[in-house]
């Protein structure tokens, strides 16, 4: 394998990461450079803007909810073909939950079990010599998990690079760029973090300014020589088995959050997806062999997707096993309340009711015991991946439940999800079999 790796970390959320790898990608494909992307965790926003910073399909690494032998054959697959592959950390680097070495989610595993350098992003908004204290700390953390540089971000005048600057490399650690405040930088953001790459106006003139300004900032030189070679074999290993030969899947800016990597291997298994629009009423092709309503934000389009008959008559009519995931599970539902109070009807295919005016945020890793056979395996098996949404239900009906539900740790969260014959929802996100 010849692609060489790195990762991009910083000390917390909201520190400038997304942005900077962007614009990073960008600069460096126009040097010629074939660059695959890759987002640490469970977030399912950053891989769209990847792709399309990229020109190649982004994927998510996650060392909680992937088995190791899976893991390694996402990495070795995303980086077939790379001259480079950037991995974006979610959150703080070494974020993740308590878990046996090598499972907890952070960014930091990936550095450990491929010998991954990290680029290491600090907004040094509000301080200066004190980044250089931060910098140490992560330097020093873990000896298995190397602090190749720092790049310095949200940098408000000549005077506070010098003095930030200096007291970084004093201690040894070189600073590869620094990039000053501007606003052309922020990217949109909404309830369920930021606005996706297919909805952002203009986003390839957003990309190339990103590149720009990295381009003039930073030391690309520096960065690509701080890269590591790759050397994982790519074995086989499959995450969770396409659920039929045909799929149908609900694709459109109501229903757009399922993991590239599930994607990527069903069609690699030889499935065939179909896409259909419910927003355009639209519903799945009646001889395809499952139906998949994946997330997304139906909160947003609570009023169309109501009003859209041949969608509901469809989604009857089906004849196969349909499976809702987040807004998908409302979907499937009897109502759904949007944030202004008003309630749709929606399919009525399950027997719950959800509001998004009564919002609760929940948000974590889950392990999900399946009470029964269905699209995501057999009975007893375990699934694990991630809940994250602010939708409430109102009304659980009486459907029996889809899985028993247990926390990162292992604490047992209870009965959650639905199924009613061939039909079958949930607000947990699959990732991978456990």
């Amino acid at each position: 394998m010849s692609a060489q790796g790195l990762i991009i970390g910083a000390p917390r959320s909201g520190s400038g990461k997304t942005s900077i790898t962007i614009g990073l990608m960008r600069a460096f494909r126009r040097r010629g450079l074939v660059v695959h992307g890759a987002k640490s965790g469970p977030d399912y926003i950053d891989p769209g803007f990847h792709a399309a910073a990229t020109g190649h399909p982004g994927v998510n690494l996650d060392s909680w909810a992937m088995p190791p032998a899976l893991l390694a054959h996402l990495v070795a697959r995303q980086a077939q073909g790379a001259d480079l592959l950037v991995i974006e950390s979610a959150m703080g680097l070494f974020d993740g939950i308590p878990a046996p070495p090598g499972r907890s989610g952070a960014a930091a595993d990936l550095a450990r079990l491929h010998g991954l350098p990290v680029l290491l992003v600090l907004d040094v908004s509000g301080q200066s010599q004190t980044a250089a204290a931060i910098a140490r700390g992560f330097a020093l953390h873990d000896p298995a998990v190397r602090i190749g540089g720092v790049v310095l971000n949200q940098v408000a005048s000549p005077r506070h690079e010098a003095m930030t600057r200096g007291a970084i490399e004093a201690m040894g650690m070189p600073v590869l760029g620094a990039v000053y405040r501007n606003p052309a930088m922020a990217l949109p953001e909404r309830h369920l973090g930021l606005v996706q790459a297919s909805e952002h106006a203009a986003l390839e003139s957003f990309i190339e300014t990103l590149a720009d300004i990295m381009q003039s900032a930073l030391d690309l030189d520096a960065i690509h020589r701080l890269a590591s070679p790759l050397t994982i074999a790519a074995e086989g290993a499959i995450a969770i088995p396409p659920p039929g030969q045909r799929i149908a899947i609900a694709q459109d800016a109501a229903f757009t959050f399922l993991y590239p990597h599930l994607l990527r291997q069903w069609r690699e298994a030889g499935a065939e997806l179909l896409p259909f629009s419910p927003l355009a009423d639209e519903g799945p092709a009646g001889d395809a062999d499952a139906c998949w309503l994946p997330g997304g934000y139906p909160e947003l389009h609570a009023g169309r997707i109501a009003a859209a008959e041949t969608f509901r008559a469809a989604m009857h009519t089906f004849p196969g096993p349909i499976h809702g995931e987040c807004g998908g599970h409302m979907v499937l539902g009897e109502t759904l309340e949007d944030a202004a109070g008003v309630k749709h009807r929606m399919t009525g295919l399950l027997g719950h009711a959800n509001s998004f005016a009564k919002r609760r945020m929940n948000l974590g890793y889950r392990e999900a015991l399946l009470q029964d056979d269905g699209p995501l395996g057999r009975k007893g098996e375990r699934l694990r991946g991630h809940e994250f949404h602010y939708a409430v239900t109102t009304a659980p009906g009486s459907d029996e439940a889809f899985a028993t539900l247990f926390d990162g740790q292992g604490k047992a969260l209870g009965p959650a999800g639905a199924r009613r014959g061939r039909v079958s929802g949930t607000f947990f996100h699959a990732i991978a079999k456990a």
